[in-house]
């Protein structure tokens, strides 16, 4: 990982843990980071399901730790029925919020084009976005990963300049590595985050590539966390299963630094 670019441990805990459970959870994670020998310096994050996030907020204050959203709409309001504005999770009191995600894609016809009004909506709102992008295992299988990955890149980010994108974060998540205990090589890995990287150079600048976080999202595990966070285009990594369990998630969040 880049020295100027502070590491980020991310978890999505998707349809997991209710209120009741995301209390206690959070606070066993508060006096996890606590207890470690030396000070946690990666940021740490959680993305706790809708209806916990208020608990969540309560339960981190006073810690490093930072509360992110699942998702959010692309209006202000509106006759959107069940969706929720950005502005409004900024009032609850989030910081960061994932948008684009393979499964939001996948189950909930999400497209480059709607994640792009999401991306301005939660900037517009001072949210820090982190956004999802991946290839499925047949666009790996035909050599199209940086294919897929520069659309989209282009369109994901349509409209949006380097000044607009300076909290962005990337999570490079390929499909085919989400919740099937395939994990990409390391290889894999740094090549995808490196492709990501050339092109936010290319096309928003060299200053914004050189300081832009980014992640990898697929199955990571305590045990192979760290050749992952080797790689020198990771910067962190957005968690799924793992960070459900404290004595998983907490030595990832150790093994960033």
């Amino acid at each position: 990982m880049h020295p100027a670019r502070k590491p980020v441990m991310a978890g999505n805990w998707k349809m997991h843990k209710g209120i009741h459970e995301t209390g206690g959870f959070v606070r066993e994670l508060v006096h996890g980071l606590k207890a470690h020998q030396s000070p946690v310096t990666a940021e740490v994050v959680i993305a706790p399901v809708f209806t916990a996030l208020a608990v969540a907020l309560q339960a981190v204050w006073g810690s490093p730790i930072k509360v992110a959203a699942q998702n959010c709409h692309w209006e202000e309001a509106g006759a959107f029925t069940g969706e929720i504005s950005a502005a409004m999770l900024k009032e609850v009191g989030v910081g960061h919020v994932i948008l684009g995600h393979s499964e939001r894609r996948q189950y909930f016809g999400e497209t480059d084009a709607t994640v792009n009004g999401r991306l301005k909506a939660a900037l517009a709102a001072h949210l820090v976005p982190i956004f999802c992008i991946g290839e499925l295992i047949d666009q790996r299988r035909a050599g199209e990963t940086e294919r897929v990955l520069e659309r989209q890149l282009t369109d994901g980010l349509a409209g949006l300049d380097a000044a607009a994108l300076a909290t962005l974060i990337v999570a490079y998540e390929p499909v085919w590595a989400i919740g099937t205990g395939e994990v990409a090589t390391p290889e894999q890995a740094q090549a995808a985050h490196a492709f990501i990287r050339g092109w936010l150079e290319k096309n928003r600048g060299a200053a914004l590539a050189g300081t832009t976080r980014l992640l990898y999202g697929g199955s990571a595990k305590p045990d192979n966390v760290a050749e992952i966070l080797a790689c020198p285009d990771v910067d962190g990594c957005l968690i799924g299963g793992a960070s459900l369990k404290a004595e998983n998630f907490l030595p990832m969040v150790e093994a960033a630094g």
